[in-house]
């Protein structure tokens, strides 16, 4: 992954708006035919890159292609795929934010090679594109495009494909990782976004391009949101599907002899709470606790409590429906890497971690699992990653 520290390290110096923004990117490496791609995965904005493909890259082509999946996430483009047909909406979205981004590699699509005009919104290219000859025929999910390496050669693979579906442009980057931003809920999404924003505006101490001026104010004013909301939707990013048996159905290799599956969301969670004097408030843990067990009644659930000062003092275990929620008081100062520390090693690994704290203590540079800030009215986000909620006990509404 040098290449790509190398490439963030030289956008922090010339953009740093652009260079703190992917510093929020959870990155994983990957090997296909595309150098990188961006989504949200679960409510997590992930970065995957294929490190010898991305090598491949002039400089000036790794900052553009970075700039590109900086503007992918900005406009929201792998959330909003949902319904769509996906050929389109993928060739939409690069010809919406590509005229704007200097030295792009020679593959990247312009809206000119269509005679289109430049400056529409994705959604107003994804309306034109099915009046153009190759896209007019394309139905359902559609999937056939061109697959060019990073060095711009096809694949053999692409000789066997049907001509119109040849003739297809391919995206700049992978899009395939955009199914997975399907499991977050838009507005959650959204959420995540504006936090990104709004962490990379202050870092950059507010020097923002003038490209992104318009979109980055709108995510600087976030609306009120009312906190129940965030928590439901973050909790049904991070329910699992397991399976289970049942006679109701058959099996479809083995018949009526043998009990089908059935598909079964399992919410499998770990919940620290803060017990510091500074969270001590009993109204506030009520409401809490009273949310998000409204919340896990509705399905099978597997939830571990755990709270926690400066080292974890008690731990609950909740299986199936739980039905009360204790409020355990404690004291101390805190440190939030213990609940981390645990929830790591718990098998099966938990879905999600949601922390109740006021922020103050030492906390993880980073976690693999996705993780709620539930945090209190004064508290303040400890990490850059995750997501923030704030409660407000007077109006029960999250601030940003």
């Amino acid at each position: 992954m040098q290449a790509l520290q190398d490439a963030i390290i030289r956008l922090l110096k010339a953009r740093p708006f652009y260079g703190q923004f992917l510093l929020q990117f959870r990155r994983r490496e990957q090997r296909g035919d595309k150098a990188a791609g961006v989504t949200i995965s679960d409510g997590i904005p992930t970065l995957s890159v294929d490190p010898q493909r991305f090598a491949l890259f002039s400089v000036l082509e790794q900052q553009a292609l970075l700039e590109h999946l900086i503007k992918h996430t900005l406009h929201l483009h792998p959330c909003r795929r949902r319904g769509r047909n996906s050929t389109a909406w993928d060739l939409a979205c690069d010809l919406a934010i590509n005229p704007g981004i200097a030295h792009l590699p020679r593959e990247a699509v312009l809206p000119e090679r269509f005679r289109l005009p430049d400056g529409l919104a994705a959604e107003d290219y994804y309306a034109r594109l099915p009046q153009l000859p190759q896209l007019g025929r394309q139905q359902g999910a559609g999937h056939g495009r061109e697959r060019p390496s990073a060095a711009g050669t096809e694949e053999s693979a692409e000789s066997r494909r049907p001509q119109a579906e040849r003739a297809l442009p391919a995206p700049l980057d992978d899009h395939q990782h955009w199914q997975e931003a399907d499991r977050t809920p838009v507005s959650l999404s959204e959420q995540v976004v504006r936090q990104m924003v709004q962490t990379a505006w202050k870092k950059s101490h507010g020097e923002i391009p003038g490209e992104l001026q318009e979109l980055v104010d709108g995510f600087l004013t976030p609306p009120r949101i009312p906190w129940q909301e965030i928590l439901r939707q973050f909790i049904g990013s991070a329910g699992r599907v397991g399976r289970s048996s049942t006679w109701k159905r058959s099996h479809r290799r083995f018949g009526q002899a043998t009990p089908g599956l059935r598909k079964q969301q399992l919410l499998n969670l770990v919940v620290g709470i803060d017990v510091s004097d500074s969270t001590d408030t009993q109204p506030l843990r009520e409401q809490f606790a009273r949310e998000l067990l409204q919340i896990a009644r509705g399905r099978q659930s597997r939830i571990s409590v755990l709270y926690a000062g400066s080292r974890i003092q008690k731990i609950e275990h909740f299986t199936g429906v739980p039905q009360v929620c204790e409020v355990y008081r404690g004291g101390g100062f805190t440190d939030l890497r213990p609940v981390f520390d645990h929830a790591r090693q718990l098998q099966p690994r938990p879905a999600a971690i949601i922390y109740l704290t006021d922020g103050y203590g030492p906390a993880p540079e980073q976690s693999d699992i996705p993780t709620l800030w539930v945090l209190s009215p004064d508290g303040q986000k400890p990490v850059d990653w995750g997501l923030e909620l704030r409660l407000d006990e007077l109006q029960g509404e999250s601030l940003r």
